[in-house]
């Protein structure tokens, strides 16, 4: 067991907590797809029995921390009685690292077994809650293949504006529409205007999207007026889940111009409920991909050798379709894209130090969405508006039925895997909605 308060090393450090080898007494968490031991995400739950608090995946089961709070160090007990992991993962990434040095020698310690085991729980009779709190959430467009593909849609001649390149572009999302994976999608009404049309009109909208993304979790924030330095901007995160950014997109190519999205986005934003923290993905960091050689490096600010060398994430992603129908009659859901997150144009930490470079302050527990990750080619498109090339080439599921957008009944699950040699791999859960009328 590590010594309260021990310093281990900066958030990309390696320990045993990463060691393949490493083994735990929790049968189900042995050769789990996603939550082996190396992993441990944190997230909200609650049973029957139990209110909503914070707990760690593990195999099939959930590990409720404030059953344990009198085995785990003395400064994270207050934060095990809160209903968001804001206040536990607002901590100094030291604290941050001794947590999970900690969960990891209870659940690897034979000896630990006899105190630990009651209180775990079935995660199939548990229910998942909003990990955060998220007073803001933040949704950028780092993706560039998804920024050119929907770019030539809009604007032919100018997909990518001038200033894509110089910094990460983003907008101001609606924290009080984010909520957890599982919970039903209402199709948004709104105004749109038909092509031909000479005015708009206000109805369900009819062109219904996803959008593939990962969704940054603020650790510790900084104050108003004081920017985060872009050497500092990685220990700013505290994890990682999986977000769908729902996107209605009649509304927005009628709304977008000149302030971008609101009405075609603001309706609801999917998270899953696991955080896969920073230190558990240190082993899957990788250089950032170089840019073009015509593209201009970035400025001071959003530049650091350590961040190029290690900002980018080894996470392969997948998204799935179903219909009713396929449901109905037993086919499993379609894999519609893989792409890698590597894709991505601006790292985790270029994003924070940017959004902070003004003196914006960021809290604990805020969000902040990557933006759609697409890669070069069709199969690995983030989205329906570029998989149908705007709906004028629809893709087919099993069942013979066309989708150029989504219609009510159809179910989106996004999922996402960390994978590197010589590592066991992680998973960051699922996360899935479901359209309704």
């Amino acid at each position: 067991m590590p010594e309260p308060g021990q310093e281990i090393g900066l958030a990309g450090t390696l320990d045993e907590t990463h060691d393949p080898m490493r083994s735990t007494w929790v049968s189900s968490a042995v050769s789990h797809p996603d939550f082996p031991i190396q992993n441990l995400p944190l997230g909200i739950f609650s049973t029957a029995d139990k209110s909503a608090g914070p707990g760690v995946a593990i195999g099939d089961r959930i590990l409720d921390l404030a059953g344990v709070a009198h085995l785990l160090p003395a400064p994270f007990t207050d934060a095990l009685g809160h209903s968001t992991l804001n206040a536990l993962l607002s901590r100094s990434p030291a604290d941050r690292r001794f947590l999970r040095r900690s969960l990891s020698h209870l659940l690897s310690s034979a000896e630990k077994r006899c105190e630990v085991e009651p209180f775990l729980h079935d995660a199939a009779s548990c229910d998942p809650h909003l990990p955060f709190a998220p007073g803001d959430y933040t949704d950028f467009y780092a993706g560039i293949h998804h920024a050119r593909s929907v770019g030539r849609q809009l604007r032919p001649d100018n997909p990518l504006l001038p200033n894509y390149k110089w910094m990460p572009i983003a907008y101001h999302g609606r924290a009080s529409s984010v909520r957890v994976s599982g919970q039903q999608v209402r199709r948004p009404s709104g105004q749109h205007r038909p092509g031909g049309a000479s005015s708009p009109l206000f109805a369900p909208s009819d062109r219904l999207d996803f959008e593939l993304e990962l969704g940054l979790w603020i650790a510790q924030g900084n104050d108003l007026g004081v920017p985060i330095p872009i050497d500092r901007a990685g220990d700013q995160i505290a994890g990682l889940s999986l977000l769908n950014d729902w996107s209605a997109r009649d509304l927005q190519v009628w709304e977008y111009q000149p302030l971008g999205p609101f009405l075609a986005k603001s309706f609801h934003t999917s998270v899953s409920p696991w955080v896969v923290t920073a230190e558990a993905l240190a082993p899957f960091r990788m250089a950032q991909p170089a840019r073009g050689p015509q593209d201009p490096p970035p400025l001071p600010h959003l530049h650091h050798e350590r961040d190029q060398s290690r900002g980018a994430f080894r996470i392969q992603l997948e998204a799935f379709l179903s219909s009713a129908l396929m449901r109905d009659l037993g086919h499993p859901p379609l894999c519609i894209t893989r792409v890698c997150a590597s894709n991505l144009y601006w790292t985790a930490a270029q994003m924070v130090a940017h959004h902070s470079s003004n003196g914006c302050n960021l809290r604990p527990g805020d969000l902040l969405g990557t933006g759609t990750i697409s890669g070069p080619d069709r199969s690995s498109c983030g989205s329906l508006i570029e998989l149908t090339r705007g709906g004028a080439d629809p893709i087919t599921l099993p069942t013979g039925e066309e989708r150029r957008f989504l219609h009510d009944g159809d179910e989106v699950t996004l999922a996402g895997c960390a994978i590197a040699d010589g590592y066991v791999s992680i998973g960051l859960g699922i996360c899935t909605g479901r359209i309704v009328p």
